[in-house]
């Protein structure tokens, strides 16, 4: 539905290692009234607390089997069970290893879950549908079977042409309501009855908002079958584990600098950048901005463990 809300929380930025301030990888996307995670790292369930964020979570994608992705996905179970979860399903979703996982899972937790956990297996390309918006799957390079994901919204309706709609003798009211819904309605002109169809009052398709969140990896945006679906994000989470005066280790461990980030933002066309998975190493943010600024024109953020923003729609 055109309209929903879109907020998406940074529970966790740091990197393999919280940080006093920083706990490990955990973001929430807030559609409406869908709730989901990727990655899910240590501490998750008390980070929700502390953003008042809810527990309502509908589905977790990880993005690979490093334990500061997934630990966290441990407690956060039993609390969903204390707090009364029963009849609705988790869903995880991830690379390879996700049945094992859920296998795990079941077994640490036995005593207390009481609601069904289901594992998905994704490969690039994969589609998840939701009501609304759709999640794929991107394929990344970090060493293991890694993936990367696209939060994207279905297209809105065009913008409505009141005067045109008018101009046709449709009368203000519900009938516009209806052509905006996408129904065409029957109205009497001149004596006789006719068709007005929404294309004939309705402007072009609108795209909906994207957010695309890399996970650990080396930068994907000359990598032809990530590249395409990365593209015109309008927000771009990408890991920035290192500054660029650390760029040799993060090649060999295969995790990207702010400035490499700052990269693929301006080659995807990205709307704004937001800088994660940062290094304990680091006590300032203040080098990662000024490297990924040196490569991107947009906005750039480095947000603080319970920053929230709200994606608003291109137009």
């Amino acid at each position: 539905m055109a309209g929903e809300t879109l907020h998406v929380h940074f529970l966790g930025t740091a990197g393999a290692l919280p940080a006093p301030q920083r706990n490990p990888s955990c973001i929430m996307i807030r559609r409406g009234s869908d709730s989901i995670l990727f990655d899910c790292g240590e501490g998750a369930q008390q980070q929700m607390m502390r953003a008042r964020t809810g527990f309502g979570v509908d589905a977790i994608f990880v993005t690979h089997w490093h334990a500061d992705h997934f630990l966290g996905i441990f407690g956060l179970v039993e609390s969903l069970s204390f707090m009364g979860r029963t009849d609705e399903p988790l869903h995880i979703y991830g690379p390879d290893w996700v049945h094992e996982f859920i296998n795990v899972l079941r077994t640490v937790a036995r005593h207390n879950v009481r609601f069904p956990i289901h594992g998905h297996t994704l490969g690039h390309g994969d589609v998840v549908p939701f009501p609304g918006f759709t999640v794929r799957a991107f394929a990344t390079r970090h060493g293991i079977t890694s993936l990367g994901y696209v939060l994207e919204e279905d297209e809105r309706p065009g913008k409505f042409d009141r005067e045109q709609a008018i101009a046709l003798g449709v009368p203000p009211g519900p009938l516009f309501g209806r052509l905006q819904r996408g129904e065409t309605v029957r109205i009497v002109r001149d004596g006789t009855e006719v068709e007005i169809l929404p294309t004939d009052v309705m402007g072009e398709l609108r795209p909906g908002r994207k957010v695309v969140y890399t996970g650990d990896t080396r930068p994907m945006q000359r990598e032809s079958g990530a590249a395409g679906l990365m593209a015109d994000a309008d927000l771009l989470i990408h890991d920035a584990t290192f500054d660029d005066e650390d760029a040799a280790r993060a090649a060999e461990v295969l995790h990207s600098t702010a400035g490499e980030a700052g990269e693929a933002a301006e080659t995807l066309n990205a709307r704004m950048l937001a800088l994660v998975h940062l290094s304990s190493r680091y006590t300032s943010t203040a080098n990662h901005i000024r490297d990924a600024k040196k490569r991107y024109k947009g906005e750039i953020i480095a947000p603080a463990d319970l920053s929230v923003l709200e994606i608003p729609y291109r137009s």
